[in-house]
């Protein structure tokens, strides 16, 4: 019983550890490209991510399994804001989908605790996915513009926390 468990929250561990390279990978590059609000969003997605796999690994070591810390995939090397939106809403919709089926493989097999979790991960892999869509939305709604007001904003961030250097003496 306890070994199909701890077989499904590896398959999970393995699921919240590319997420979190991912995520990663696109908030640097957002990052760069001076986009905040769509890289703190994916920044703090994959911190949640991270927490997600310390759940799940807390959860094996108590069935007394080892926890696997290998990534499910490679990273994609992605730039394009919009298509790093599909690819993680795309992610979000195959965890929950997968979260919703090893749920009801772990009540088949007696582990309720283990089907809880799953069960609240797969309400945070909707609310990421539901994140994602949003901002897929406001892409739509206002195109280019709206990763230019997120360039702006930074630059009026910056142009005003900039410190003022001592000017030499004329």
């Amino acid at each position: 019983m306890k070994e199909k468990s701890i077989e499904l929250l590896n398959k999970a561990v393995a699921d919240e550890l590319s997420a979190v390279h991912q995520y990663m990978y696109f908030h640097f590059h957002c990052d760069d490209q001076g986009y905040d609000l769509l890289a703190g969003l994916f920044k703090r997605t994959a911190i949640e991510e991270m927490l997600h796999i310390e759940m799940i690994s807390e959860r094996i070591l108590f069935l007394k399994g080892e926890v696997e810390m290998k990534a499910a995939y490679d990273v994609n090397k992605i730039h394009d804001v919009k298509e790093m939106l599909i690819l993680a809403k795309k992610m979000e919709e195959s965890s929950a989908n997968d979260y919703n089926k090893w749920a009801n493989e772990c009540a088949q097999n007696a582990d309720s605790v283990s089907k809880k979790l799953f069960e609240s991960l797969v309400e945070d892999e909707e609310r990421h996915y539901s994140q994602y869509d949003d901002e897929e939305e406001n892409m739509a709604k206002f195109g280019d513009n709206y990763l230019a007001l997120q360039s702006i904003e930074r630059s009026k961030t910056v142009a005003t926390t900039a410190p003022v250097r001592n000017q030499p003496a004329e």
